[in-house]
């Protein structure tokens, strides 16, 4: 197979360079590239320019307000964009609701919610994991009960990250019980403004608040925001959680976090031999992932025959975010242990932070256990 860029997408690369170059705002960028992570703000402000270019969703189709770009395409600006430390447009609205939506959703429901999902008018957030159901999401406990034209929702939900940013929340909810796990649960829209919703923040231990708790008590749903059949939401979140591939290997941010490492590590590197090595080793780690990224997602043989190549990315692509974080924590040294706010201009500043977040790399988004256990199914029979 040719990995090679054809000379329509090294054009299409260059663009999107030139668009990021003359449109990013220099404060987002200059944040970003510092380590702190996007706030609410410039998330929602980048969201907005790229929508005026149809890239704030890339893959969806023009008339849902997206650009119908090709696979190859959506990759070179997944990576421009982190490679330039720019915001990605949030995932909850582009990457999981919004195919979901498409597939599975009413008219009304498209007509209603996708412009908002891709100008982010609407911020979403997502409700499935639960206190004792995380990996086996199946066993969640949260009910609704049908009453005339809404559901009644009690439940919990838990690691829901930006639900004290999100609008709105898409939930898994068990409707019925049924022989089988996976029946019965349904896929529903809620507003978090709704009487009986409640957010309780988690710290986690880069001391920042990304995650919640989420508590539904007696909350009423209107049935017309339910997604797909009853009892059938779990056809959704398949769907939702095989939408994204472009993304799972995290290349471009690879690519940025070892360019900035080298700049810190400045003339140590050429005078320290073993952090020479380590630099060199993770750059060509990076350009086997680049490449093994390219051939998943644009070889469809090896994604229909070896289901198992999305974990191999998953794998490798969350180990080498922690191996970079933790290497820039070690360049940054005790400068990197001060407690500083999210808008310190010291490039040391976001290192053990950064390498504490990225602790839950290989958790979140299917852990490295569950991925090992799918390539030992799908690889080694």
């Amino acid at each position: 197979m040719n990995l090679r860029p054809s000379p329509s997408q090294a054009a299409f690369r260059d663009e999107v360079r030139a668009f990021i170059r003359d449109r990013l705002p220099a404060d987002i960028r200059d944040r970003l590239r510092l380590g702190h992570p996007p706030r609410k703000q410039d998330t929602v402000a980048w969201q907005r320019i790229l929508h005026e270019r149809g890239w704030a969703a890339p893959h969806w189709p023009k008339e849902f307000g997206g650009a119908g770009l090709g696979t190859a395409e959506r990759l070179i600006l997944v990576e421009e964009l982190q490679r330039a430390c720019a915001p990605l447009p949030l995932p909850f609205n582009i990457a999981m609701l919004g195919p979901v939506l498409m597939r599975f959703g009413t008219e009304a429901q498209k007509a209603f919610f996708l412009p908002k999902l891709a100008r982010l008018d609407l911020w979403f957030c997502q409700g499935f994991s639960e206190p004792e159901a995380g990996s086996d999401l199946a066993s969640l406990r949260t009910r609704a009960v049908r009453d005339g034209d809404d559901y009644v929702v009690d439940g919990q939900k838990i690691w829901t990250t930006s639900a004290h940013q999100a609008d709105w929340i898409f939930a898994l909810v068990r409707t019925e019980q049924a022989a089988r796990k996976q029946d019965g649960i349904s896929f529903l829209l809620i507003d978090l403004k709704s009487p009986g919703v409640s957010v309780r923040p988690i710290v986690s231990i880069d001391g920042q608040h990304h995650l919640n708790e989420v508590f539904f008590d007696s909350v009423r749903v209107p049935v017309a925001q339910r997604v797909g059949e009853e009892g059938r939401g779990w056809d959704c979140a398949k769907h939702l959680l095989a939408s994204e591939r472009t993304n799972i290997a995290n290349v471009g941010l690879c690519w940025e976090r070892l360019a900035c490492a080298r700049r810190i590590a400045g003339a140590r590197a050429r005078d320290d031999a073993k952090l020479g090595a380590e630099l060199a080793t993770l750059g060509a780690e990076i350009r086997a992932l680049e490449l093994t990224n390219w051939r998943f997602l644009l070889d469809d043989g090896v994604a229909r025959t070896v289901p198992g190549f999305a974990s191999v990315l998953k794998i490798k692509g969350s180990e080498l975010m922690q191996e970079l974080t933790a290497l820039l924590a070690r360049l940054a040294g005790p400068a990197g242990l001060e407690r500083r706010g999210a808008d310190a201009v010291d490039p040391l500043a976001a290192a053990t932070s950064r390498y504490f977040f990225y602790r839950a790399a290989t958790i979140y988004g299917g852990s490295s256990e569950v991925q090992k256990d799918i390539l030992a199914k799908t690889i080694l029979g």
